[in-house]
């Protein structure tokens, strides 16, 4: 059973992890981290969250801690980060980063690989989990249940999380991509373009590795939870998907492929290629 005191620090306080703040405080304490103090104090603090200004302050305080920085900044924070986490659980969300990367440094760590997408600013996220070799079974459910506050949950094998990336992660790129070129805005979408894009989302999907039942989910609930976004936030299909595209990802290297009129597989390969090419391993 859930210990309901239970404490949760993220480091980084971007899109996902202020999302991910926002919505696990309604049964979690939390607390946030992140190097630029004038986002904490405008972001943070002024919408009640605890904030800490030093990282190892926010670990000390936490049972369980969030890695929410970018991938380029991970190396030094693992090792800032090093003698304090003993007995923690870590839940990591950085791309290409692998659970026996971090293992390596953190010696025996706990960890929790998260690979959420850009609907988790609504609670609607599509996320999948990957246990490391010290987490515990326990460690595993309470990701599921911290995550399935923030949307839909897919535990998968680690190796699988590259696919997950190119489907549900840029996945949501490919839809907004779609829409831009074509102007067309979420009342536009007619349930025949809502079927089209799940039969292009699934087919990329068995083409990275998925097996049909969940190609099918995936693509489901990756156009469910992008329209939805499109609603929620009032945005446009060029505002997301520039939300979504970092310079080098894995959803640039998708987007070069659509722009040449490659197919939604040929990107989804495209952003597979790219994260298995980031990927930092043990």
């Amino acid at each position: 059973m859930r210990d309901v005191k239970k404490r949760l620090g993220i480091i980084g306080f971007g899109n996902m992890g202020s999302s991910i703040a926002f919505g696990a405080r309604s049964l979690f304490e939390v607390s946030v981290f992140d190097k630029d103090k004038q986002k904490l104090v405008k972001q943070a603090n002024n919408r009640g969250l605890k904030t800490e200004m030093l990282a190892t302050d926010l670990i000390n305080s936490s049972d369980v801690i969030i890695l929410a920085v970018k991938p380029q900044d991970f190396d030094i924070l693992l090792n800032e980060i090093k003698p304090f986490i003993q007995g923690k659980l870590i839940l990591s969300i950085a791309a290409g980063i692998t659970t026996g990367y971090i293992e390596m440094i953190l010696k025996e760590a706990r960890v929790v690989r998260a690979m959420p997408n850009i609907a988790v600013k609504i609670s609607a996220a599509e996320t999948s989990l990957a246990k490391g070799k010290y987490a515990k079974e326990e460690d595993l459910n309470f990701a599921k249940e911290l995550f399935g506050l923030l949307g839909k949950v897919w535990v998968v094998k680690e190796e699988m999380i590259d696919s997950a990336t190119a489907i549900s992660g840029s996945g949501p790129a490919y839809i907004f991509y779609d829409m831009e070129i074509n102007k067309l805005d979420s009342s536009k979408i007619k349930i025949e373009r809502k079927n089209e894009y799940i039969q292009r989302l699934k087919q990329a999907a068995l083409d990275v590795g998925f097996g049909p039942k969940m190609a099918l989910d995936l693509a489901i609930n990756t156009i469910a939870s992008s329209i939805q976004l499109l609603v929620q936030t009032g945005s446009s299909p060029m505002e997301l998907r520039k939300m979504i595209t970092s310079a080098g990802g894995t959803t640039e290297a998708a987007l070069e492929v659509l722009s040449r009129n490659g197919s939604w597989s040929e990107a989804a390969l495209a952003a597979k290629k790219r994260a298995q090419e980031l990927s930092r391993k043990e």
